[in-house]
């Protein structure tokens, strides 16, 4: 009995929506098996289109992590949700990441909305955060959100395929994989084997920075900090690797200033701890790592300033 052929390989890229905080960074990272996407429990953390690579025999799928698409109310909200329409229009598939432990509402109905106006880009509609429900909610979260996609009759676009996933405890993450390169053209790898990102590495500390600032802030926060690396170098008359990294984080007020500082430097001092052992075990070497914190007034809204900070 001769043996079956192998599977053509695919390969192309996906791109994970959503509303804000709904688990698109963590599947990000659980499904390329390392962080390359920021997690913070404050919503709107991701400002950079992030690609994942993930690797697999038979088909190479590209991630692209997005900001939370969400009704703007800023000019920088606005800009987040053009980068993901224009991405949508680019890639070879959509997942669509709705929470398990929070029903649908107006933001994922108005997703749901902008996704059925595309006729040729297959939805996958991906129940993220499937640990923190029971079976029985989660099989009620699944007919929900399978409603949401319509059955084509009244101009929704069912969804592709429905997937539960639970990106803390590995449920079901291969399968996500799966779905997602059954969607992709065949063709060659994009990427060489092994790379997991193409981020430039500057990006990522940036955001690396930024995860570590925004864990236990207000929820006034996130919407007002930006961080951009003004400088990696090598350390001079070191052979080791050993690299100095000045970084500035950007708030609009001074009471927000004050936030990020902490009483006697406090918060800022645990602030750049944790984010250099981050960077570190992202970049293989030691840092001294110099955190700067300046006031840019009402940098949403400047677009002079939004320039100026990468947006």
């Amino acid at each position: 009995m001769s043996a079956a052929p192998p599977a053509e390989h695919r390969s192309g890229f996906a791109c994970l929506v959503g509303r804000p905080n709904a688990g698109k960074s963590t599947l990000t990272n659980a499904l390329v098996g390392q962080k390359v996407a920021i997690t913070s429990s404050r919503p709107q953390t991701t400002r950079h289109t992030v690609r994942g690579i993930v690797h697999r025999p038979e088909a190479q799928l590209v991630l692209v992590d997005t900001p939370g698409l969400h009704r703007p109310r800023t000019l920088l909200g606005q800009r987040l949700n053009d980068v993901v329409l224009s991405t949508l229009s680019e890639v070879d598939v959509v997942a669509f990441c709705l929470p398990a432990d929070e029903r649908a509402g107006p933001g994922d109905r108005w997703i749901a909305a902008q996704l059925a106006q595309l006729r040729r880009t297959p939805v996958v509609a991906v129940v993220t955060k499937a640990d923190t429900v029971d079976r029985g909610r989660l099989a009620e979260r699944l007919m929900e959100v399978t409603a949401l996609g319509g059955d084509g009759s009244d101009g929704r676009r069912p969804w592709a395929d429905v997937v539960p996933v639970s990106a803390v405890d590995g449920y079901q993450v291969d399968v996500v994989a799966d779905v997602l390169a059954g969607h992709l053209p065949p063709g060659p790898p994009l990427y060489p084997a092994g790379e997991l990102t193409d981020e430039p590495e500057a990006v990522m500390v940036a955001e690396l920075v930024r995860e570590a600032a925004l864990e236990g802030v207000r929820d006034e926060l996130p919407h007002s900090l930006a961080v951009v690396v003004e400088e990696m170098a090598a350390r001079e008359g070191r052979e080791d690797g050993f690299l100095d990294v000045s970084v500035l984080l950007y708030v609009e007020r001074d009471s927000q200033k004050g936030i990020i500082i902490g009483r006697g430097g406090a918060r800022l001092r645990e602030v750049g701890t944790a984010a250099r052992t981050s960077i570190e075990a992202m970049l293989g070497t030691r840092i001294h790592l110099d955190l700067r914190v300046k006031v840019a007034k009402d940098w949403q809204r400047d677009p002079r300033q939004l320039a100026r900070l990468g947006f």
